[in-house]
């Protein structure tokens, strides 16, 4: 008969600030289960409140690891992304943050390392670093990586030119990239707006590319970047 042995948290010894702020997190059954409970109340209040709407879910890819890429309008875009996701695999998608501005106060780097278990992201500095981190969730099966690559979001609700980091991740790797377009969330959570408002959400899923065969260097990341955002920017105009 085989024993059953309980290994505790690695991390256990650290405050829970320091341990949300640390990245990748111990596994913690706490915070998983608020997340789960968190998710359940953010897409019943998405569904009603926002009426949002999913369409081409089919394009997720079943097994194996990938990219999700979208415009960045809105703190709704996240919630939408995760929205989709189904709640089983809720625990390996992580939304990329700005580390400046989600992992500083204790409100925001709760939000964001509890409910939706971002990954801190150097806008400015350590971004080679937050790449390498990012190849190595993607590197383990079943991780989902959500990515703005405009780098923050809009101010005027029009889609910004994206930031090569997308195309030093995805170039020369057999990683599906999902491109998606979310409309509404601008008009409904504006940046500087304290509040959002019941503006119908959509959020659009399209087809999956991979850049494997494309040789990582700055050309290739250029020709990825634009054919990411050509792709976003048509899931806006599909019926």
């Amino acid at each position: 008969m085989n024993t059953w042995n309980y290994e505790p948290a690695a991390d256990l010894d650290q405050s829970t600030v320091e341990r949300l702020r640390r990245f990748p997190r111990e596994p913690d059954m706490i915070v998983y289960g608020l997340r789960s409970t968190m998710a359940l109340v953010l897409r019943s209040w998405l569904k009603f409140y926002h009426r949002l709407e999913i369409t081409g879910d089919e394009n997720l890819p079943k097994e194996g690891s990938f990219v999700l890429v979208a415009n960045h309008a809105s703190h709704l875009d996240t919630l939408c992304l995760l929205a989709a996701m189904p709640l089983r695999k809720l625990h390996r998608v992580f939304p990329a943050a700005a580390q400046d501005y989600f992992f500083v106060s204790v409100p925001r780097l709760a939000a964001a390392a509890v409910v939706v278990n971002a990954l801190p992201f150097g806008r400015q500095k350590h971004i080679r670093q937050s790449l390498e981190l990012c190849g190595q969730l993607l590197a383990n099966p079943g991780n989902i990586l959500i990515l703005f690559p405009e780098g923050t979001r809009t101010a005027t609700g029009k889609v910004g030119e994206f930031k090569p980091g997308i195309g030093l991740l995805v170039a020369g790797r057999n990683v599906p990239v999902v491109p998606c377009h979310l409309h509404g969330a601008f008009k409904a959570w504006p940046k500087g707006k304290s509040w959002p408002r019941p503006y119908k959400l959509r959020l659009q899923i399209g087809t999956p590319r991979t850049y494997a065969a494309l040789v990582p260097g700055k050309e290739s990341s250029e020709q990825i970047c634009n054919d990411l955002r050509r792709a976003v920017c048509d899931l806006a105009v599909s019926p």
